[in-house]
């Protein structure tokens, strides 16, 4: 018996291929040769890789906190890509070239995407700007281990590890990113005293006044 494997073919929406067996049984006991023919198909749930949403929009300020609107057809579509239209919304993107990962989240009836020092530099004096924005659902994962200088700082801090505790997932992970993408030890340990200060109220950090 011998077999003869032949691809058959290549989809264009899903990656998907199909393959063709031909399975010759020689004759036994007088009987002619059987000849089987199977065709088994293998699809994947790989969906084609999706071109982010890109528009510009003007810089604008609540409380002490750097926002844009997202246009509302935009808007909708995330919320299609991310199943819902409710509590924080992860995003990627980038704002003026510059990659970022955000959440878009909902405050005082409206929709943000809060832009901070870490997305643009000095944002909070760029009022009325106008900037290029790319968005999209990010999908990956957001777990990110915090430095663990700053884990001990909190530990010696016990004020300032009662209030990040309090703070909701997407504050705390803006903080850790913040800490953990800094290129020198020199300068996270610079940070992670400011942001043990901002914990505490007496300094700002990350674009924000308070916690």
């Amino acid at each position: 018996m011998f077999v003869v494997k032949v691809p058959l073919l290549v989809g264009q929406r899903n990656f998907c291929f199909a393959e063709h067996f031909r399975v010759v049984a020689p004759p036994v006991a007088g009987v002619c040769g059987i000849v089987i023919s199977i065709n088994i198909c293998y699809i994947s749930c790989l969906q084609p890789k999706m071109p982010m949403h890109n528009f510009t929009a003007i810089i604008e300020i609540i409380g002490v906190n750097p926002y844009v609107f997202v246009p509302e057809p935009i808007l909708l579509d995330l919320f299609a890509k991310a199943g819902k239209s409710s509590g924080p919304i992860p995003i990627r993107g980038s704002i003026n070239g510059r990659p970022y990962r955000q959440t878009l989240v909902r405050y005082s009836g409206d929709w943000r995407l809060y832009i901070n020092t870490a997305m643009l530099k000095d944002s909070p004096k760029r009022i009325g700007e106008l900037i290029d924005i790319s968005v999209d659902i990010d999908a990956e994962s957001r777990e990110i281990a915090p430095p663990g200088s700053f884990v001990q700082a909190l530990q010696h801090n016990t004020a300032a590890k009662a209030v990040f505790d309090t703070l909701p997932a997407s504050r705390r992970l803006e903080i850790v990113r913040y800490l953990a993408n800094l290129k020198s030890e020199a300068a996270r340990e610079r940070n992670i005293s400011k942001a043990i200060n901002f914990l505490l109220g007496k300094e700002r950090f990350v674009g924000r006044d308070a916690p």
